[in-house]
């Protein structure tokens, strides 16, 4: 008896999710197709694959998985890249619209927003997503200006780098109120920790490159909804604008997805861990961890989540200290990117389109499965050499 997808835990859905029928001789793991087109014995309109720009065998396992992990009625759509993803997701916002967005979170989200309202395809407005009043008060002044489904609300929860945590029921409801179309980016958190589509999001957005493949070897994006009309529309920009991913980057993705649970529990064990000490330590003017109980968002993480995440931002002295912290690591990589099974730090003000509301002295860490000892002896060890001699010492 096939068990169906809402019976099983996320962590089951991991791993049971996705893969081939259980027939005689049938292999355990999808395959993986590359062909760029595909014999056709009816019309175009009868619904065969006829080219691999539309369709692709091996995207169907992997979609298949994540829109059952994030809750889905619908598969999801994978595409070339996160970016190529929040692309197709602003195209549903029509000409002369508007896009409320955080002012801190994925700088090529608000980069790629901001040249689109500079060519004039629609407002961006940008607020603080964690103060609820003055999201709502945005939401009613542009309800007074545009009809229903002429707004978008962006969120992102928790906001990359600043870990702000949105009231995402509140503003998803107060959105829907006004006739806006809801987009959450749940890169961050990924469907082990929160599922938006539950809090009435009607598209989540994923940065497949990061979590949920795991492993700093594929870029990735995707796209889950429960709406068929909005799923049609994203799936015909994806055609048509040829933001398309390789089979053996989905194939890749998918088995990576198969450990996400695992690396996540460890991840966030280790992040909690590190935070913790972190805002103990001398050389660490201000620490932001959702899990932590003096953390500003913390009753909302732990009210809305499933766990607190995986990333821990430091703030430090001065951009030289910064600096000397990164250059002092052994064990943590100093890169961009997060999500894969490497711990990685980095300032994030070096990025040119990061917001200038991010602290220049602010440094990211995205923690990895390494040990959480080893992690901290390396992190403790690098921030006593990029702080140097003081009074009183470190």
């Amino acid at each position: 008896m096939q068990l169906e997808r809402s019976d099983l835990a996320p962590d089951t859905l991991t791993v049971a999710a996705g893969r081939p029928p259980r027939e005689h001789d049938a292999p355990v793991n999808p395959p993986i197709v590359l062909s760029t087109t595909y014999h056709e014995t009816r019309a175009p309109e009868a619904g065969d694959r006829i080219y691999a720009r539309g369709s692709n065998p091996t995207w169907d396992p992997f979609e298949e998985a994540l829109g059952a992990l994030e809750g889905a009625d619908l598969p999801a759509l994978v595409f070339g890249s996160g970016l190529g993803a929040a692309a197709a997701a602003l195209s549903l916002v029509p000409t002369g619209g508007a896009v409320v967005m955080p002012r801190h979170a994925y700088a090529g989200s608000i980069s790629l927003a901001a040249d689109l309202a500079a060519q004039g395809r629609f407002e961006l407005r940008t607020v603080d997503i964690a103060d609820t009043p003055a999201v709502l008060a945005e939401l009613d002044a542009l309800a007074a200006r545009f009809d229903a489904g002429q707004v978008m609300l962006w969120l992102e929860s928790p906001t990359n780098p600043m870990l702000e945590v949105a009231e995402l029921s509140v503003l998803t409801d107060a959105a829907h109120a006004t006739g806006a179309v809801v987009v959450a980016d749940n890169t961050f958190n990924t469907p082990i920790v929160h599922r938006p589509l539950e809090s009435g999001v009607d598209v989540v957005l994923h940065s497949v490159t990061k979590w949920l493949a795991g492993h700093s070897d594929v870029v990735l994006g995707a796209l889950i909804t429960s709406d068929a009309a909005l799923r049609d529309r994203l799936l015909a920009h994806r055609t048509l604008h040829g933001a398309i991913a390789g089979p053996f980057e989905v194939w890749l993705a998918l088995r990576g997805l198969r450990t996400l649970a695992l690396r996540m529990e460890r991840s966030q064990g280790t992040a909690a861990s590190l935070a913790l000490r972190l805002a103990d330590h001398p050389a660490v003017r201000r620490v932001r961890y959702p899990g932590l109980p003096t953390d500003p968002g913390h009753e909302r993480a732990a009210a809305q989540f499933n766990g607190f995440g995986g990333i821990v931002s430091i703030e430090l002295d001065d951009v030289a200290t910064a600096d000397a912290l990164v250059a002092a690591v052994r064990l943590w990589l100093p890169a961009t990117s997060l999500g894969g099974v490497e711990s990685l730090v980095e300032r994030r003000r070096r990025q040119p389109a990061e917001p200038v509301t991010v602290p220049e002295a602010l440094v990211r860490l995205s923690v990895g499965i390494e040990n959480p000892e080893d992690l901290w002896a390396d992190l403790d060890s690098a921030l006593r050499v990029a702080a140097g001699p003081r009074d009183g010492g470190l």
